[in-house]
């Protein structure tokens, strides 16, 4: 029998999101790598200490590939002495596995992790076992096998729990947070966020506190707690500048920006010179940063910024901002990543503004093909009612339309999204009225009214109910 690794619910092999909590699973798994990448939302933590510099530390020399396959060459030469000397070589196969990770080999890199594992395996070595899975984990994650990430981390976290070791524990917490955050699931990931911060604050790790509760910002902008977000920017600014972490500074300029994106128009010109202060150090370390980093960086900040712009109706300038988004997406990550589903989006929403309504089709299409990939139904629904709206109201393709609307519906339902369901059979039921087939139009309305009845929505009911009451009289005198 095969449970859901997230709801816990049984489930059939072939399905590719569980049907009850609906998040995205993997199926028939075999080693190879699938063609779906995901990076996490903010910082993960490596137990490699070079992949870990990487990402943490910004005044390093850029490994070149030829620096690269020197280090390998070095490291297959000691492994080959160790073999005959019958010398443990996990810790060289980790070794090995950091660069190819640098070198974006995930698969090779893969390989040498789970070859290290059966060496630490065979030493019963515990904590580089755990470490093993962690990294595991962390690749499944990049690739977007989360089931399989989470499988991996639970297992690291459950030894290290056992050995005590807190700070790496804090560090696993957070890793596990993170792919919460990327399957929506934000209940389960504040825990998990809340669980590492308040280990790291009873432990007086204060650098693990400043990492975490950053991380925790992002879980706090679905919640709405500004409040809570501006004390932990504060803190985490202060901590930031006093050890002079370039990297952390940027981070937090950046969410300052969509902190005060998400306060509101009062808070816009705010949001503007944030990110673009964030640019402005990015652009002083480049000689300093990997392509990478730097693109990982810039995209929320000209994502933010394309955002502001469409407020601003400056669509030439969001247009600009969104692209160089998209395209900085495109450099961190190898493969598909959902963040392109949110840029694609956002610029299906710009077309549509502009008046330019074949384009935001074409986007909104891109983008449902996203969301498609990571089993994101309800994304899906949303886009294909938007695409629905567009020939509804703009285009008056009224056969579309209700292609749209119907698939929108299905999903909808399906995920028991009785509050978009409702707004949708609202559509149909006007549109029937105007083709003028009340009975058809009155059975949609009814529906409505079942979903109304069960979220005891009284003002959609009252006016579904006239409106019903309205049909049947006229209808009766024809």
């Amino acid at each position: 029998m095969n449970l859901c690794p997230y709801c816990k619910e049984e489930i059939e092999e072939d399905w590719i999101y569980c049907r009850h909590c609906n998040k995205p699973l993997i199926t028939n798994l075999d080693n190879n790598f699938t063609n779906i990448i995901v990076q996490t939302p903010e910082d993960y933590y490596s137990f490699n200490s070079e992949s870990e510099i990487e990402e943490d530390q910004i005044n390093i020399n850029i490994i070149e590939d030829d620096e690269i396959d020197n280090k390998l060459g070095e490291i297959e030469y000691e492994l080959r002495n160790f073999e005959l000397l019958g010398k443990p070589m996990g810790n060289l196969l980790l070794k090995r596995a950091s660069l190819y990770y640098k070198k974006r080999d995930l698969p090779t890199a893969l390989k040498n992790l789970e070859l290290a594992f059966e060496n630490f395996k065979k030493e019963n070595d515990k904590l580089n076992i755990a470490v093993c899975h962690n990294e595991i984990g962390l690749l499944h994650e990049e690739t977007g096998f989360f089931d399989q990430a989470i499988y991996h981390l639970d297992i690291s976290l459950n030894l290290l729990e056992e050995l005590e070791d807190m700070v790496k524990v804090i560090q696993v917490l957070n890793n596990l947070g993170n792919i919460y955050y990327l399957i929506k699931d934000y209940n389960h990931s504040y825990e998990l966020y809340q669980k590492a911060l308040d280990l790291a604050e009873k432990n007086n790790f204060e650098l693990e506190a400043v990492k975490t509760s950053s991380n925790l910002v992002e879980i706090l902008f679905y919640l709405k707690d500004y409040n809570r977000i501006d004390k932990i920017l504060r803190n985490n600014s202060i901590y930031f500048e006093q050890n002079s972490d370039i990297y952390g500074i940027i981070q937090t300029l950046i969410k300052y920006g969509k902190l005060y994106y998400f306060k509101g128009k009062n808070n816009y010109n705010q949001s503007y010179e944030s990110l673009n202060n964030a640019l402005d150090l990015i652009n002083n370390i480049k000689d300093r940063i990997s392509i990478y980093i730097k693109a990982s960086l810039e995209w929320e900040c000209f994502h933010f910024l394309g955002k502001l712009n469409i407020l601003w109706d400056n669509d030439i300038e969001a247009e600009d901002f969104l692209l160089k988004s998209l395209e900085a997406i495109r450099t961190f990550e190898t493969r598909e990543n959902v963040k392109e589903g949110i840029i694609l989006e956002d610029l299906a929403k710009l077309y549509t503004l502009k008046g330019d309504d074949e384009k935001a089709i074409e986007y909104n299409k891109y983008s449902i093909e996203i969301y498609q990939k990571f089993g994101d139904k309800a994304k899906e629904a949303e886009l294909k009612f938007e695409i629905g709206k567009i020939y509804d109201m703009y285009i008056q393709n009224r056969k579309k339309s209700l292609d749209f609307y119907e698939e929108a519906l299905d999903i909808f339902e399906n995920l028991n999204d009785l509050e978009n369901s409702i707004k949708i059979l609202k559509n149909l039921g006007e549109y029937y009225i105007s083709a003028n087939m009340q009975n058809l139009a009155i059975s949609y309305f009814e529906r409505a009214i079942e979903h109304c009845k069960t979220l005891e929505d009284e003002s959609n009911l009252k006016v579904l109910l006239e409106k019903i009451k309205s049909l049947k009289i006229n209808t009766n005198h024809n």
